[in-house]
């Protein structure tokens, strides 16, 4: 065989490896859009779909004769309260919010779940729902004769605007939601600073010995550090060493009612900062070291000190970069569930957090709560709370590419 027909033979080859590695690559790109798409249908099919509602008062009982009880003005609300509510309950209400300054609005919500008492019957998938109506029609008038089939979503205006309670119909994930926001609030204000100074540290000034090696390391090796691990060390010195400062006694702003013991919002915050710091550094040093040193040479040869170099033009080229791993990294704390149940997170809260010294709970807490409860409306819940999760996480990394496209704009155009 000649020297020709091998280079073609071993030519042929390796475009055969080439196309097997590319037909791999392939075949795990559609492996992930399948198990993302099966994850998204699974939470979208338990956050809406139809219910079978069972009330435990008739509501015709309560209004006159060819009338509706959502169609009744506040006058006729307060009477129905004022004759069928409990003195305990009525007393109870009346200290949180006198009935004379609730409107008609919250006076339906009171006679309806104070007094009608609806509650979930049977629940129903959205796949159920569209596919398989007929039936479900047909066993609600078998097992539920007095029950109301009504397709529900359980991502509502009434789900994110109200607080945890205990019943399904009413529970929210506002508390929550606040939770988190202060949370990766405090994260971001600290992890974000601390860490890209590190990064130039280490990248622009820190020498090339045996001591910054071992830190250098040791930043990789905190990486991959469990999160449940960080969140004994924000126990240690968060929730225990700094009590004083992280419950606000320090400064006045610590009430025995709302906090104790350091486990608050500050806590929390500085805990997933500490969790999110090696990545942040890492990321960081990556996105300075890709900027070429002909950059920092010309800038030093017109007369820039060195500072001034790193802060007009090695941060600025870099900063996009920068950006998108502190995205991801800040992406990662807000899912974490491990380090803030050990920093001493509430699994159940119905006061809405108040400051950085207030008690919290999470979003990624909240749904780990509710789907281990044993009643199966609690799983339809947890599905909506997922949604406001993953809501929440979007909006955050579309704040992110729009502010690193912006940057990128800027960068070539000006």
């Amino acid at each position: 065989m000649s020297g020709r027909e091998d280079f073609a033979v071993n030519l042929a080859s390796r475009h055969a490896r080439g196309d097997r590695w590319r037909l791999m690559f392939m075949l795990s790109t559609l492996l992930a859009i399948v198990f993302l798409g099966a994850l998204i249908l699974t939470i979208v099919d338990d956050a809406f779909g139809y219910v079978v509602m069972v009330d435990e008062v008739d509501q015709r009982s309560l209004v006159p004769d060819g009338e509706r009880l959502e169609s009744l003005d506040a006058e006729a609300l307060r009477a129905v309260i004022d004759e069928r509510l409990s003195p305990r309950r009525y007393r109870a209400i009346e200290r949180e919010r006198p009935f004379d300054e609730r409107t008609a609005a919250d006076l339906y919500d009171i006679v309806l779940y104070e007094i009608v008492k609806p509650r979930v019957a049977e629940t129903y998938t959205l796949f159920e729902s569209l596919f398989a109506r007929r039936s479900i029609v047909e066993e609600t008038t078998l097992a539920h004769p007095d029950g109301e089939l009504v397709f529900r979503s359980w991502v509502n205006m009434r789900f994110l605007s109200t607080s945890q309670t205990a019943r399904p119909l009413t529970t929210g994930v506002l508390t929550a939601v606040k939770g988190s926001i202060l949370t990766i609030s405090i994260t971001i204000l600290f992890s974000f600073p601390v860490g890209i100074a590190a990064a130039i540290w280490l990248e622009e000034y820190a020498g090339d010995n045996r001591l910054n090696r071992f830190i250098q390391v040791n930043i990789y090796n905190l990486a991959g550090v469990p999160s449940i691990i960080y969140g004994m060390l924000g126990l240690a010195i968060f929730v225990r060493g700094l009590e004083r400062f992280t419950s606000g006694s320090a400064f006045g702003a610590s009430t025995s009612g709302e906090v104790a013991n350091g486990r608050t919002i500050l806590s929390a915050g500085l805990t997933l900062a500490i969790l999110i710091l090696p990545v942040i550094i890492i990321n960081a040093q990556e996105a300075i070291r890709a900027i070429p040193g002909s950059l920092r040479q010309s800038s030093l040869a017109v007369g820039a000190t060195k500072w001034q170099t790193i802060w007009h033009q090695v941060l600025p080229a870099s900063f996009d970069r920068i950006l998108t791993g502190a995205v991801l990294a800040v992406s990662r704390a807000i899912g974490e569930t491990a380090p803030l149940v050990v920093v001493g997170a509430s699994t159940f809260l119905t006061q809405d957090p108040t400051g950085v010294f207030s008690k919290f709970t999470t979003l990624p807490i909240q749904i780990y709560q509710w789907t281990s409860r044993p009643q199966a409306e609690f799983r339809h819940i947890a599905a909506a709370a997922i949604v406001v999760l993953l809501a929440l996480m979007l909006s955050l990394n579309a704040f992110a590419i729009f502010t690193r496209n912006r940057l990128r704009r800027q960068k070539r155009f000006g």
